[in-house]
């Protein structure tokens, strides 16, 4: 590819950048906005703050489930043979992971993040599919 070829899709690339960062702070700024004009009744956001609270305790006290959980999806998926043994790893990995975004929805439940209140696991809790 020639000098000038390199050049072009370098500009290119450049202007496409400069039209979409833009767009992407606008939609974001137009969402705080929207927020901010109708923000939701005070009984919504103790709702959803308690929601978070609960599911942050919910999911530091059944972390442990992960890993039967694990190890029965593991098996049914890929055998008798290997499943155990990577449901086990799996189950530890994602009980570590289930009490530390639990820990953190209780400790932050009064902060709206991330979305508005949305679960930072998922599935929300241990039974989920």
């Amino acid at each position: 590819m020639s000098g000038n070829g390199r050049r072009e899709i370098l500009l290119v690339a450049v202007l496409a950048t400069l039209v979409a960062v833009p767009c992407l702070r606008a939609t974001e700024e137009a969402v705080a906005v929207a927020l901010y004009i109708d923000p939701p009744p005070p009984e919504v956001i103790c709702e959803k703050m308690s929601e978070k609270l609960l599911r942050g305790i919910t999911n530091v006290a059944t972390s442990p489930l992960e890993v039967p959980k694990q190890v029965y999806y593991t098996t049914r998926d890929h055998g008798v043979v290997t499943g155990p043994f990577l449901g086990l790893l799996k189950g530890v990995g994602m009980t570590a992971y289930r009490a530390v975004v639990g820990t953190f929805e209780t400790a932050f439940f009064f902060v709206p993040a991330p979305g508005y209140y949305d679960p930072m696991a998922h599935p929300a809790y241990v039974w989920g599919e």
